[in-house]
């Protein structure tokens, strides 16, 4: 089985051949003009709009660099095209950047990778502690109307990093805006990979992500926000480190109890390289800053494959506030882990309370491109 420093090597290296090709034209043929580093996204000298600005990690855009582009990208509606490269650094976008995007010039999110490798439990520089979970984070989006597309959003820091460390979580992104859509996106980690979240606990924010790859071990999607995944892959890893299981759990939401609506898994899938049976598929997070929280995650039409515990998929993550208290439901899930042997354990729809359950209630009035 596939040891995560290997993972770490697969991610550099396919992102690095990409944005080698991508230094260089591709050759003229029968008329067609080359297309160049920025896809069919113009350039600096023909630019899609006027608030365009183009990232290449090798000089040929405005800016090397993610973060130094979007410092640049003042007030709203600014779209950053970003050439294949790995951009290494962490990435922080504030709220009045409104209405901002961010499209994988080459229209495959394998090719461009922004990450970085911090932990929870890494030192602060100025040596005040450790960094904590949302300072972990590689990227971390704020604005609302925040749109990506074909982009890898990656945290590679592994285990063997800090030995010992009980601060593991390593988020690849955290996003807190209302109206955040992700298509083609490809989110890369182990604990905390996906942190969808809001600004606030009165702050009811809604996010999309259609025909996206989430990969992780422990909460690898945590957080309070409405949150939609229609057509994902969740794929659960294998732990070197762990001899038994469960090695982990796909779900954590925190939904604010006050919220009728936290996560909504549809159309989706989730396999792994895990034995079979070794992953929960939840359990409820009440944080510390919002015990009235009551967790709320809606799978349905989903196949669960065997890596996920058929007999007792959901789990708690504290006595005091047992799953069965919270709002965990499935509706016509497939596969080996979809399995109900102890209906108990498995709280199922109706058809009449499915039809409240989808992406058009859940979002309201937004309606994001998928």
């Amino acid at each position: 089985m596939p040891s995560s420093p290997s993972r770490r090597d697969v991610l550099l290296t396919g992102a690095t051949a990409a944005a080698a090709l991508a230094l260089s034209a591709a050759p003229a043929q029968a008329g067609r003009r080359p297309r160049g580093p920025f896809g069919r996204y113009g350039s600096p000298s023909a630019r899609l709009t006027p608030g365009t600005l183009y990232v290449h990690p090798r000089g040929a855009g405005d800016f090397t660099g993610v973060q130094s582009a979007v410092t640049a990208a003042t007030g709203t509606g600014r779209t950053l095209v970003i050439a294949p490269g790995v951009y290494r650094g962490t990435v922080s976008v504030d709220a009045d950047r409104t209405g901002m995007t961010w499209i994988g010039a080459s229209e495959d999110p394998h090719d461009v990778v922004i990450v970085h490798d911090n932990a929870a439990g890494t030192p602060k520089p100025d040596g005040s502690g450790t960094l904590g979970t949302s300072g972990s984070a590689t990227t971390t989006l704020r604005p609302d109307g925040f749109t990506a597309r074909w982009i890898t959003f990656a945290n590679d820091w592994l285990r063997t990093d800090l030995p010992g460390t009980s601060g593991t979580q390593a988020v690849a992104l955290k996003v807190q805006g209302d109206r955040s859509a992700f298509t083609h996106c490809r989110f890369l980690g182990h604990q905390d990979t996906l942190y969808a979240d809001s600004l606030s606990l009165g702050t009811f924010a809604r996010q999309y992500f259609a025909h996206c790859y989430v990969e992780g071990d422990v909460d690898f999607v945590f957080g309070r926000a409405t949150a939609v995944f229609e057509h994902c892959h969740f794929r659960t890893l294998i732990r070197p480190d762990l001899t038994s299981a469960p090695y982990g759990f796909v779900f954590a939401p925190s939904t604010a109890g006050a919220n009728p609506h936290g996560y909504l898994v549809t159309r989706s899938r989730i396999s792994s390289e895990a034995p079979d049976g070794h992953y929960k598929l939840a359990r409820p997070w009440v944080p510390g800053s919002d015990p009235t929280a009551r967790p709320m995650l809606t799978v349905r039409e989903t196949r669960l494959g065997a890596g996920v515990d058929a007999v007792a998929p959901y789990t708690d993550m504290s006595s005091g506030h047992p799953w069965q208290e919270q709002r965990f439901a499935e509706y016509r899930n497939t596969g080996p882990g979809a399995v109900v042997t102890v209906p108990v354990n498995r709280p199922q729809l109706s058809r009449a309370e499915a039809a409240s359950h989808t992406p058009q209630t859940f979002l309201g009035d937004w309606r994001p491109r998928g």
